[in-house]
């Protein structure tokens, strides 16, 4: 069998870190060790890149008083150096810089100068290294006023505040998500050099207009036209910071002397619906998605639904019956399953934005609780 490539990444607790590692997480043939902020302070950073094959170098601070963001990222860089060099790597380092470069910020300036002491140490020990060149990067778990003004809206608006932004300036943004898989695609291809990264361009007024929108469309229980990925990037960041509060969702149940009716999904957008019957006791789930959204609805019986962010401990737990039919709408990065916990057949409808595709399926099996 062949050994699997192992991947270091750094700032692995953070943003990016986070959804680089819940992506290669899925991906059997690459073993992922994460550094955090703690594993540079404690001086186990040689141990941390002994062996690996490639590490991404994402560890660095965005915002705070100029001096200190430059020094700081330099420093993260400097020590990353010395920990190669000591355990002698030649490891394929792709470093996340940033559009910044182009301007005389302390953090882009610190950026370009990290790059160029990541590429000196390449040339000097046959090591690969690959600058990466991102636009704004957003996602589900960013934190609002520091990583992205999408998270900061986001924010802002589950929260039920008015954002007010002081300009329409252009931005450029990009999922989380498709950056990790972009970097999947350079580590397997070993590109090296300068490689800029693309994302979506937009303005202030507009990202606010579209993340409004949806925020209004879900109120109503209405989920948003998702055919574009960015709008699916963006809805999935927004419904991240309602959880786990604004769920489970009730609907409202229309009754009359023929029976009861209640409307369970509605879109503009398609996707998949599917009705499940769980005998008593049983589990389905027992995975999570990274891109996917997924509602969960019981319609009959008496149901327990847990979750769990895939590097957390903490679980969420929801009763929800068939009595009052309520929908879940499950985050992404969280493994999530579904139990009978009635006496009775439990019905479950399942519907996802998305026709499910055996090549690319976006369910990746993960305990929800573990051993």
């Amino acid at each position: 069998m062949t050994e699997p490539t192992k991947i270091g990444i750094t700032g692995a607790d953070g943003l990016l870190g986070t959804h680089v590692r819940a992506y290669f997480h899925g991906l059997d043939d690459l073993e992922v060790r994460a550094a955090n902020r703690q594993t540079f302070e404690v001086g186990r950073l040689a141990e941390f890149v002994d062996g690996c094959d490639a590490v991404l170098h994402l560890a660095g601070m965005n915002r705070g008083e100029d001096d200190v963001v430059a020094r700081t990222n330099l420093e993260l860089t400097r020590q990353l150096i010395e920990a190669l060099e000591e355990r002698g790597s030649t490891a394929h380092v792709l470093f996340s810089s940033s559009t910044h470069i182009e301007r005389d910020s302390a953090y882009g300036t610190s950026k370009r100068e990290a790059a160029a002491l990541l590429l000196a140490w390449a040339e000097r020990n046959g090591g690969k290294f690959t600058n990466i060149i991102l636009p704004g990067v957003f996602g589900e778990g960013g934190k609002p006023f520091y990583n992205s003004v999408v998270s900061t809206f986001c924010h802002q608006l589950a929260s039920g505040e008015t954002p007010t932004p002081h300009n329409d300036a252009p931005i450029e943004q990009i999922h989380a998500q498709e950056v990790a898989r972009r970097f999947e695609t350079l580590l397997r291809e070993g590109t090296v050099g300068d490689v800029r990264v693309q994302g979506k361009d937009m303005t202030v007024y507009g990202l606010l207009e579209t993340l409004s929108g949806m925020r209004d469309l879900y109120a109503q229980h209405i989920i948003p036209d998702l055919r574009e990925d960015i709008r699916r990037d963006l809805f999935n960041t927004y419904r991240s910071y309602l959880y786990p509060g604004h769920y489970p969702v009730a609907l409202t149940l229309h009754t009359d002397p023929r029976g009861s009716l209640f409307e369970a999904i509605k879109s503009p957008n398609g996707g998949q619906s599917f009705m499940s019957t769980t005998h008593p006791g049983i589990t389905r789930g027992n995975h999570y998605h990274t891109r996917k959204v997924e509602r969960f609805l019981v319609t009959g019986g008496e149901a327990e639904i847990k979750l769990r962010h895939l590097f957390g401990s903490e679980i969420q737990t929801f009763r929800v019956s068939g009595e009052q039919p309520s929908y879940l709408d499950i985050p992404t990065l969280h493994t999530h399953k579904i139990t009978n916990i009635g006496d009775s057949t439990l019905t479950t409808l399942f519907w996802t934005h998305e026709l499910f595709d055996p090549a690319q399926p976006d369910t990746v099996a993960e305990a929800v609780e573990r051993a």
